[in-house]
């Protein structure tokens, strides 16, 4: 049986190849855009159209599906693309989507931060259990909920650690980076003379570059957030904070938001400014692609015709195992070896040795012999190269490269000529190097549990009865073993010295009970 690693490993390996030949579902990007999307009822913005792809093959139907939700058990919307809806359920929808939007107008959350902070120190509350910041004229319904009080400027200016993380891996999920990313971010970003971030999802980057005091070097520069949770709205104004899904490029406040991003990007004919995106690792690669290709070309209309050629510099983070992905997207992206790690995940922390480092890369357009990693931390300049890599990656002469992904040293395979991880061998049946004990054999379609084509285990009637007989078969298992503990097996001699004590016990038992 393969070891918890050996499983990871194998993730990886199928996450950097992109699933191809397997079943799942792609998305597609409509030709025509006067059909609009049907909007999701969770209030995440329009659906996307997926398709389903057995073996490289799609299906000829296809279906609206939540943009940011790949679980049905947190998004259950699903429209056939050919449905024909009728009236009444069409206005059900419609009313249904108005009773989910949040409960505060944006302009309504900024009159509401203007007023709190007016507020002396002592009148100031938080409720945790409703994630909000109070007026005074809230406090009794309030009153049976926990609440914090005396919230200062300065934890005002920190949200990320008033708010709870949302940790829906496929959905939006909330691993905040730790200050000692964050801070390596905003040094870089200052040390490469960037002015304007455009922070999309990243929260904590967005907190400490509005935190550094005047007189500072990174003091002059400006950032705005983009980010799906809405919470954010009640500490930030306008032009610092849209409430943005970048699954779908939707914007929650229409135009007003967009055009206070574009403005942003197109700033000073767009000189001096990055965009820094830390995506769900959980969500698809295609729909973010297209996303920030969006965000490219609302940055390129600011530019002046002699400033066609250039790129707007991007920060992508995102797990090195997608690296294949990314870069079928965006070609002029390279990986660097910095390690990004989070506070509330708990595998994704810096300083872990072997497979427990963190597998969070940063991808950019920007040239790798431009950006300093940190000595102190064990990364090293290749001269061949031309760039940092960690400590590990040594330079292979066979392949001419730092080879490394995952932070080990990595093994020359003459057969596939090429580096390939150290736990891996070669094999003589499928002609590559894959784990020891893999099969070579394309894995099979459709559920695990039940065997039918039309879905996976994750969505199959019979999950709970399965369940409930793994669990049968563990307890059995488990009684078993205690059973074979507890009597010698066939053909063992039996502990003799044992059975002697059992014995003398029972006969002290005896003669204390008969005195």
């Amino acid at each position: 049986m393969a070891s918890p690693r050996e499983r990871l490993e194998a993730v990886e390996t199928e996450e950097s190849a992109g699933r191809g030949g397997c079943s799942g579902v792609e998305v597609v990007f409509s030709s025509d855009p006067a059909v609009p999307a049907p909007l999701c009822p969770h209030e995440l913005g329009p659906t996307l159209l997926f398709v389903k792809v057995n073996q490289g093959k799609e299906e000829t139907r296809r279906f609206y599906a939540c943009s940011a939700c790949r679980d049905r058990k947190d998004c259950n919307f699903f429209q056939w693309e050919d449905e024909k809806l009728s009236e009444a359920r069409l206005a059900a929808r419609e009313a249904h989507n108005r009773r989910c939007q949040p409960p505060l107008s944006r302009r309504q959350c900024v009159e509401r931060y203007l007023k709190f902070i007016e507020l002396p120190m002592s009148k100031r509350k938080f409720c945790q259990r409703c994630q909000q910041l109070l007026l005074p004229d809230e406090w009794e319904r309030h009153r049976e909920h926990q609440v914090m009080g005396d919230i200062s400027v300065a934890q005002l200016r920190r949200p990320s650690q008033l708010l709870y993380p949302l940790e829906n891996k496929k959905a939006n999920a909330q691993y905040l980076f730790a200050d000692r990313s964050c801070q390596f971010l905003v040094d870089l970003l200052s040390a490469l003379g960037f002015r304007r971030v455009l922070c999309v999802g990243t929260p904590r980057l967005h907190e400490l570059i509005r935190l550094m005091p005047s007189g500072d070097r990174n003091s002059n520069i400006k950032s705005l957030l983009l980010d799906i949770d809405f919470r954010y709205s009640q500490f930030y104004m306008e032009d610092s904070f849209c409430h943005y899904n970048m699954f779908n490029h939707h914007f929650f406040d229409g135009k007003a938001a967009l055009e206070v991003c574009r403005a942003f990007l197109q700033e000073d004919e767009g000189e001096g400014v990055i965009m820094v995106t830390d995506p769900p690792f959980g969500g698809l690669v295609e729909p973010l692609a297209v996303t920030f290709k969006k965000l490219i070309a609302m940055w390129k209309e600011g530019q002046s015709q002699s400033n066609s050629h250039k790129e707007l510099p991007i920060f992508w983070i995102f797990p090195y195992f997608f690296e294949s992905r990314i870069c079928q997207f965006f070609p002029s992206f390279c990986m660097l070896d910095y390690q990004v790690d989070y506070d509330n995940h708990a595998l994704y922390k810096h300083g872990k040795t072997g497979r427990k480092q963190s597998p969070v890369r940063i991808f950019t357009n920007i040239p790798p012999h431009k950006i300093i990693l940190p000595t102190e931390e064990g990364y090293r300049f290749c001269p061949v190269c031309q760039r940092y890599v960690s400590l590990e990656n040594q330079h292979c002469e066979h392949c001419n490269s730092c080879t490394s992904k995952d932070g080990r040293k990595w093994s020359h395979c003459f057969l596939c000529k090429k580096c390939v991880k150290p736990s891996w061998s070669h094999c003589s049946v499928c002609n590559n190097c894959a784990l020891p004990g893999h099969t070579c054999k394309d894995p099979k379609d459709g559920c695990f549990i039940c065997g039918e084509l039309d879905h996976k285990r994750s969505a199959c009637p019979n999950s709970a009865t399965y369940q409930y007989r793994k669990i049968a078969v563990r307890k059995q298992k488990q009684r078993k073993r205690t059973k074979m503990k507890m009597e010698p097996t066939k053909g063992q001699p039996m502990n003799h010295t044992s059975v002697r004590r059992k014995k003398n016990r029972r006969e002290r038992a005896h003669q204390y009970l008969c005195s």
